[in-house]
């Protein structure tokens, strides 16, 4: 079920607290609802990873300790706990009022996901996408859950931080254990391409996010409600983070974001003085 990543669902806040609203009662509790609910559902799509990629997690320096593939877990019991939890996720957002929108969101996660398992984790640069998607999801499910509307900026951010999350995770592995031994896909890819890729995504994302705290229209971090100057200053940390994810992909350090986040000193200290710039730009 692999709990520890589990913060990648933190996203969700994401919407919610760019719009200013994340204090407000009845947003916590659709916030809480939905973390949980992805939380279930990506815990059962591990469950089923695992078991269609038990053979080559056994030659992972560090996948064979999974517990289906060292043996702790027994298929049947996996395949159980996988159904459990999908019938928990998709039963958590008829907590709230108008669940629909929540719903697809995790029904869109769920196919994509599986196609990923299925096939599509063989198909270079699609499998980018997918992967990327994951994130992407979770980001846009709290706002759908929240029925928060989002401005394009946010949109564009969140894509181009995703893909650059998905590749900078590629280019580690490469880096790591090589091209094809666990991971076929890896083959295809080649370093130049991965950094090339890396640079493009980190470029995008950080433009968009500049123009994003620039804009000073209703759909800009900056509007007329918000005080604009550290909203502005944020966008220095996140420069900051973003250069030291792609300095830690030659390491094993930035084969995954959760390690980033509960292991790295560094990205976490650029990630709360990007939290702190936002919350008194937002909330004061």
């Amino acid at each position: 079920m692999r709990p520890r990543q589990w913060i990648k669902n933190g996203l969700i806040t994401v919407a919610p607290g760019a719009a200013g609203v994340l204090t407000h009662d009845n947003i916590i509790n659709h916030v809480i609802v939905a973390f949980f609910a992805f939380c279930a559902v990506s815990s059962a799509v591990y469950l089923l990873n695992d078991l269609r990629d038990v053979d080559a997690d056994r030659q992972h320096p560090t996948k064979r300790y999974r517990a289906i593939a060292s043996g702790q877990l027994s298929h049947t019991r996996a395949i159980t706990a996988s159904v459990v939890l999908f019938i928990i996720g998709f039963a958590l957002p008829f907590l709230l009022a108008g669940p629909g929108g929540l719903l697809l969101i995790l029904g869109l996660y769920v196919v994509f996901t599986l196609a990923y398992i299925v096939w599509l984790k063989e198909v270079a640069v699609l499998e980018l996408v997918i992967v990327g998607s994951g994130f992407f999801l979770r980001s846009y499910g709290g706002a759908v859950a929240c029925h928060i509307p989002v401005s394009a900026w946010f949109l564009i951010v969140v894509s181009f931080g995703a893909f650059f999350i998905v590749v900078g995770k590629r280019s580690s592995e490469l880096s790591e254990v090589g091209a094809g031994t666990t991971r076929k896909v890896l083959a295809e890819y080649t370093p130049d391409f991965l950094h090339s890729a890396l640079t493009m995504s980190a470029t995008v994302a950080v433009t968009g996010y500049c123009l994003w705290a620039f804009d000073t229209s209703t759909t800009g971090l900056s509007s007329t409600q918000h005080h604009v100057v550290p909203i502005r200053l944020s966008i220095v940390p996140v420069v900051l983070a973003i250069l030291s994810v792609m300095r830690t992909t030659e390491s094993a350090q930035g084969q995954s974001p959760e390690d980033l986040i509960l292991k790295n000193r560094t990205v976490q200290s650029y990630l709360l003085v990007w939290a702190v710039l936002l919350g008194i730009g937002i909330y004061l």
